[in-house]
């Protein structure tokens, strides 16, 4: 296991294969074929620029379960994404939003994973959040970068993510930030050009004028999505019955201490992935 405030790129161990076989049909033959399917693929297709090296490859197999034409399909979704938010991500590098991850407590990821080995992502939508300092897109320009980082840890891929979305004392100048643009392209983002499983949505804290967020977004949550959304207001009971609190902070009534940290603990383990990351920013349309 990775110390907190790094990346565990080791390999899967014996447990995270088993969930792997019978999640994603992930055996050595199925991987060997889909590697080599997939790689032929990109080679008959121009359009698109991305590394065909293993691990790449397999990045985008995993959350396809290993079909190929599927993984293709994604990464053309992904080249989709990049270029009609080209203003937003283009190019996008840690250091440009080291201030909103160092110096504001909007974006957050758990030391620990969760009782099923999964990553939890921690989203401070509610009061602590001042869109004058950090916008929407910064928000969202935060979330993408860890995202860039999380596709390195193998058993991330396996596993997946769960988002705990925290609304408490959430008021107006919130709720006007989080526009129809705003929620359109995140929801399309996690909906369309994620390569990571994302398994759950958690809402809590959240009071009455979160009707009037949830009316901005619902107009944009496909039906997959829609049945990983759970919404828990001030009963942890309720979250506890899909987060299992041993593995839980104080803060959510868990039986681990409160968070001590936040998103500047966590940003020179992003930094220290900027080569990574700049690869990653390349992938897409290949330029004409």
């Amino acid at each position: 296991m990775a110390p907190p405030f790094e990346l565990d790129t080791s390999p899967l161990n014996e447990a995270a294969k088993k969930v792997a076989e019978e999640e994603l049909r992930e055996t050595p033959e199925v991987v060997q074929q889909g590697i080599k399917e997939l790689r032929e693929l990109l080679k008959n297709d121009p359009s698109l620029n991305f590394k065909d090296d293993d691990e790449t490859l397999i990045t985008f197999l995993r959350p396809c379960k290993f079909y190929p034409k599927s993984a293709l399909d994604l990464m053309k979704r992904v080249s989709d994404f990049k270029k009609k938010n080209k203003d937003v991500v283009g190019n996008l590098m840690p250091e440009d939003e080291k201030d909103a991850f160092t110096n504001y407590n909007v974006v957050n990821v758990l030391t620990n994973r969760d009782h099923k080995g999964r990553r939890v992502l921690l989203v401070n939508v509610g009061g602590s959040w001042d869109p004058s300092k950090v916008t929407a897109d910064q928000l969202f320009r935060l979330f993408f970068l860890i995202h860039e980082a999380a596709v390195l840890e193998p058993e991330t891929q396996v596993r997946g993510v769960v988002v705990i979305m925290d609304f408490n004392n959430l008021g107006m100048k919130q709720i006007g930030a989080l526009t129809p643009a705003v929620s359109m392209r995140l929801l399309s983002f996690i909906q369309e050009a994620m390569p990571l499983r994302l398994k759950e949505v958690h809402m809590v804290k959240q009071p009455l004028i979160f009707k009037m967020v949830w009316a901005i977004f619902k107009p944009f949550i496909k039906d997959k999505l829609h049945k990983r959304i759970f919404f828990h207001g001030d009963k942890m009971s309720s979250l506890h019955k899909h987060m299992d609190p041993s593995h839980l902070p104080g803060d959510y009534e868990g039986k681990l201490p409160n968070i001590n940290y936040t998103g500047a603990d966590w940003y020179p383990c992003i930094e220290k992935y900027k080569d990574h990351i700049a690869t990653w920013n390349k992938f897409g349309y290949a330029e004409k």
